[in-house]
């Protein structure tokens, strides 16, 4: 076996080295950068600041709206996404015709480009040509168009709707492969209890996949904090900034104003603030335990 080891890791090292310098080393220059003043069209000036560039996010109205921009976005898309993907997982999960064809629809949608689909949206939303300003014309139910987009009370609104319609499929797909491993024998032996299907789906189903709910809502919300593609595609976080989250502020940074330490300094923010719920959420929902369902 130690005649083979050299050859193992002569066979691991051009993943290793894909990993050390695609993840590891932009990870630890970022973590630099956010203490330097660091500016593309200012190279010859690079220098620590220290903690300026956390003050100055700090203390930017932009900072503090996409800091608060992302925790609506957050959380009104994980609970939207999770109760619906868990309708539609619990609805596939029955045998009826044409399934298979529904399945495919269903998820389709995880398939496409985030971006794309904010494009999508962007045009549905639209107040002059757009779909759904149409249709709520025409059904009554508004009088005069609507500026989704253009207006700041809507527009997070709305880049949230879109967001929930592109994450429903992920929860859906997760959900239902862990419905399909739940044993028959579980649901017959609660029917010959007289249990109700409310009974059996809050003793039974919902207890066996509570592994797979705690992991997918777990890597969902680190996905959707730190995706701006909807975003981006929809609004560029206008108006006004309005929409920003920090993902796509810190994008701003950089393509905008070529700022890398500031961009940098968002960007250590975000790792802190997930860092922190990942050890909260994990400690609350004791993951380590939830094998014994």
């Amino acid at each position: 076996m130690k005649s083979r080891q050299p050859f193992i890791l002569f066979g691991l090292l051009p993943a290793l080295l894909l990993v050390l310098i695609f993840t590891y080393y932009p990870f630890l220059k970022g973590g630099i950068m956010a203490f330097q003043e660091y500016k593309l069209f200012d190279l010859r000036n690079v220098h620590f600041v220290g903690l300026q560039n956390f003050r100055d996010a700090f203390t930017d109205p932009k900072f503090l709206t996409a800091l608060t921009n992302s925790a609506y976005w957050v959380f009104f898309s994980l609970v939207f996404q999770f109760l619906i993907g868990l309708t539609l997982a619990l609805l596939m999960n029955k045998k009826f015709r044409g399934r298979g064809i529904y399945q495919g629809l269903v998820f389709y949608s995880w398939a496409l480009s985030g971006f794309l689909i904010g494009m999508i949206w962007k045009w549905m939303f639209n107040s002059q040509i757009g779909v759904i300003n149409d249709l709520l014309l025409k059904t009554g139910i508004i009088e005069t168009r609507i500026g989704f987009l253009s207006d700041p009370k809507w527009a997070m609104i709305s880049v949230i709707i879109a967001n929930v319609w592109y994450g429903i499929a992920f929860f859906a797909i997760m959900l239902l492969a862990a419905l399909q491993s739940v044993p028959s024998e579980l649901y017959e032996a609660a029917e010959m209890d007289g249990a109700s299907e409310a009974r059996k789906l809050l003793s039974v189903t919902l207890p066996y996949i509570l592994p797979t709910i705690i992991t997918t809502t777990l890597l969902r919300v680190i996905w959707i904090f730190n995706d701006p593609t909807i975003i981006y595609g929809m609004t560029n976080g206008g108006p006004a900034g309005s929409t920003h989250i920090l993902s796509s502020l810190m994008l701003d940074k950089i393509i905008y104003a070529g700022d890398y330490g500031a961009a940098s300094a968002i960007g250590v923010v975000m790792i802190v603030l997930l860092l922190l719920y990942t050890l909260f959420y994990l400690s609350v929902t004791k993951s380590e335990k939830m094998g014994d369902f």
